[in-house]
């Protein structure tokens, strides 16, 4: 029998061993199952013989017994052992990709690839990715911020969120702000609906019908908005909008409204207006932090829920998709939970400044 049976004389010895393997119920399977390859090649079967036989591959009808002419019975009992694997990179080279791409940049790009740190490095781009991994590190990402510079970002940011966390009685609590430059746009070819196996499609290019602004005024304990549009967000339009808040509001409660810092909110005319109504108190935002005002949230709600993915072919067309939208809202409405302590934000506020300036002064 080729390849298996070529110098395949058994011992007596041998063959007592082998057959107490393939005999013994204790011998794990695979072990028993090269024991009969090997006492059925000594026998004389051929290779398909001893397949359908033992229910073997044609590759261990081969190499078995020339395993067992090798080791003897011992070569059966242990799996051959495999060829060692690359040795692991050696830690400067893992160190050196991880400070490449952790602080420096490329000479002739703003950041790090994959491929650039392989082949800067003479390693593959796998082990990049692994090393790359194990350290938490997307030189490929980079994400914004922006530090507030506000003198008095620790007193105002104390007062929004207690505004937040602890309302005044008798008072309502109006994260106010316009959404400003809302386009109606439509495409220029009907979209393709949902079906399975293909998500909804809808052309890359669109015609614009105008814009509009949205004055909101989210009402922080019940969830509940008072919005309307109108074409511009001068002094006007937003004199306008109080008026209508005042129209609505019950006129024993005061208002605290949470602003930003846009100019229009800080006019003389706006100024000359609140001081006829006093029950308006005005509380503003620190520079470069509109994320404190909830309205942002209701804002980021509507584009994801009715704007984003509309087609409008007129701005009142749109107008009326956001108060429909705003009207469905406040049958149900739901309030944004605010959690983050104003002692936890201004403890971030101070880290992210200190680190700010080392950097600052790193570069100087």
């Amino acid at each position: 029998m080729a390849r298996t049976t070529e110098d395949l004389n058994l011992t007596r010895r041998d063959r007592g061993a082998l057959e107490a393997l393939a005999s013994n119920g204790n011998t794990p399977q695979k072990l028993a199952k090269r024991a009969r390859i090997v006492l059925l090649a000594a026998d004389g079967l051929s290779v398909n013989a001893i397949m359908r036989e033992v229910g073997a591959s044609k590759t261990s009808v081969w190499n078995w017994p020339k395993r067992f002419l090798e080791a003897g019975v011992a070569g059966l009992l242990k799996d051959k052992s495999k060829k060692p694997g690359k040795a692991p990179l050696p830690e400067a080279v893992r160190q050196r990709v991880v400070e490449m791409a952790a602080t420096g940049r490329p000479p002739n790009a703003t950041h790090w690839s994959v491929r650039m740190l392989a082949k800067a490095n003479g390693i593959s781009p796998r082990s990049v990715q692994r090393i790359l991994e194990a350290h938490g590190l997307k030189p490929h990402l980079t994400g914004t911020f922006k530090v507030s510079t506000d003198p008095e970002f620790g007193a105002k940011v104390k007062d929004i969120v207690g505004l937040y966390l602890n309302p005044p009685d008798k008072a309502v609590v109006l994260a106010v702000d316009e959404k400003s430059q809302i386009q109606a746009l439509d495409r220029t070819q009907p979209g393709l609906p949902l079906k399975k196996g293909r998500a909804g499609t809808m052309t890359h290019d669109y015609k614009r019908h105008g814009t509009t602004t949205l004055f909101a005024a989210l009402d922080v304990a019940t969830g509940k908005v008072i919005g309307e549009c109108q074409p511009r967000h001068r002094a006007k339009e937003f004199i306008a909008f109080l008026k209508r808040i005042d129209r609505v509001v019950a006129k024993h409660l005061e208002l605290h409204l949470v602003l930003d810092n846009y100019k229009t909110h800080k006019t003389a005319e706006v100024q000359e207006w609140l001081a006829k109504h006093p029950r308006f108190k005005l509380h503003f935002t620190p520079t470069s932090c509109s994320w404190l005002n909830l309205v942002e949230r209701l804002f980021a709600e509507i584009t994801r829920q009715r704007i984003r993915r509309g087609t409008f072919s007129s701005v009142a067309e749109l107008e009326a998709a956001i108060r429909d939208w705003i009207d469905a809202r406040n049958t149900q409405p739901k309030p944004f939970r605010w959690t983050a302590k104003s002692t936890a934000i201004i403890a971030k506020h101070r880290r992210a400044k200190k680190a700010l300036a080392m950097i600052v002064e790193g570069c100087s």
